[in-house]
């Protein structure tokens, strides 16, 4: 066990815990309507501020989209740290991810691309929590463009990863409950791009709620991570530069094994944190290395 564990939890619990909280500073200053009104007017007279409460009257502007729920002060500022600091802590498990699985197989272009994918889905956060969609439309939503399609990437090419290092019956397990929220966060996204384009207030509301599951869902698949980064030790995190430094003077022997040129070690199978024992064909001993 490492303190990685933390990681993904901590990144699942601040996100899921700031945006809703960003919701309610929202729902309270009157810049968003509650989740639970489904009743929109064309316009709206002026109301008397009563705060503490909830908008009576709500037109179009005031869905509460995320994205909407961030763009005034003082809750846009909490906005813009959730994006910062989620994003960060994404790159991080990114690059864990990815070491981990270099860990396991040494050549697979799934896992240069999930690395990217997650890495653009960082950047897109940036976008999102930095530039407002009232005060800087076009760049929030080239930042929303990068991070949900790269974030639905992601998460897909996890569950294939996933399923291609298991090794115990619980690493399956974990490959089915990613499978199952990938799937949700794929629908929930094409339903909330559907309802979106849409000027049906019903629609656009609808819209939200899918936005919201998706957002959730997107975070809670980060956090099962935490089944994996029990096993992250110094060497995980090296694996990424040693690929790096080996692949100009490696030889390759098999399909998993790669040996520098002037004789360097093997890269060992990552023990499973579903069981005790290592992924034995990913294994090779110096006595095979010699034999070879």
């Amino acid at each position: 066990m490492t303190a990685w564990i933390i990681l993904p939890v901590s990144l699942a619990a601040f996100s899921i815990t700031g945006i809703w909280i960003v919701y309610a500073m929202a729902v309270m200053n009157h810049h968003v309507c509650p989740v639970e009104n489904w009743s929109y007017n064309v316009t709206c007279t002026e109301e008397t501020a009563k705060p503490g409460f909830p908008k009576t009257c709500c037109t179009i502007q005031d869905i509460p989209l995320i994205s909407k729920c961030g763009s005034y002060p003082p809750e846009s500022c909490l906005f813009s740290l959730i994006g910062n600091v989620g994003a960060f802590m994404v790159v991080l498990v990114c690059l864990l991810r990815y070491a981990q699985i270099i860990e396991h197989r040494n050549h697979c272009w799934l896992n240069t691309s999930g690395l990217v994918s997650g890495c653009t889905n960082a950047v897109g956060l940036v976008m999102v929590g930095n530039f407002q969609v009232d005060h800087a439309k076009t760049l929030h939503y080239v930042g929303a463009g990068a991070a949900f399609p790269a974030g639905i990437l992601f998460v897909c090419l996890q569950c294939v990863l996933t399923y291609r290092v298991a090794v115990t019956a619980l690493d399956y397990w974990m490959a089915h409950v990613r499978v199952a929220l990938a799937t949700g966060a794929l629908i929930t996204l094409v339903l909330s791009g559907v309802f979106f384009i849409h000027e049906s207030f019903v629609l656009q509301h609808a819209a939200a709620i899918c936005e919201w599951v998706f957002t959730v869902v997107i975070l809670v698949f980060y956090g099962t991570f935490t089944y994996e980064f029990g096993t992250v030790t110094t060497n995980t995190m090296l694996a990424g530069l040693q690929r790096s430094l080996s692949h100009g003077s490696g030889v390759l022997i098999g399909d998993d094994v790669q040996v520098g040129a002037l004789g360097g070690g093997a890269t060992k199978g990552l023990k499973s944190p579903g069981g005790s024992s290592t992924s034995t064909h990913l294994n090779c001993t110096p006595e095979n290395i010699a034999m070879l």
